[in-house]
């Protein structure tokens, strides 16, 4: 099993209504629920908005923390799964249904052999 990070892009801007959100959230509950059965999810989350994010920046044993994104664009990384699957077309596979869900743009990528940072 490779182990593969789906990023979906979420653009800036007004949050959907509830009555659209709601089903797009019981939607991506029932992906994760297929997930977890196929024994290929590992973790996923939600983020809040990039209004939220704080960015910090060292240099020497100086560190500065600023408010905000670390880039500006019109989309953000606004959920994110994490997932052991036996090969890139299952985690192509994965990020289509999210797609499909979301109707968002996903973003798939292998980590490096289980190494460590």
């Amino acid at each position: 099993m490779t182990r593969y990070l789906i990023n979906l892009y979420q653009p800036d801007g007004v949050i959907p209504p509830p009555e659209f959100l709601d089903k797009v959230m019981s939607d991506l509950g029932a992906v994760n629920d297929e997930l977890r059965v196929a024994g290929q999810w590992v973790f996923s989350g939600a983020l809040h908005q990039p209004s939220t994010a704080t960015v910090v920046r060292t240099n020497g044993d100086d560190v500065l923390t600023t408010d905000g994104p670390y880039a500006e664009g019109s989309e953000h990384i606004g959920g994110f799964w994490i997932v052991d699957s036996p090969d890139l077309d299952a985690a192509l596979g994965w990020a289509a249904k999210i797609s499909g869900v979301t109707m968002l743009p996903t973003e798939v990528r292998p980590f490096h052999d289980d190494r460590q940072i």
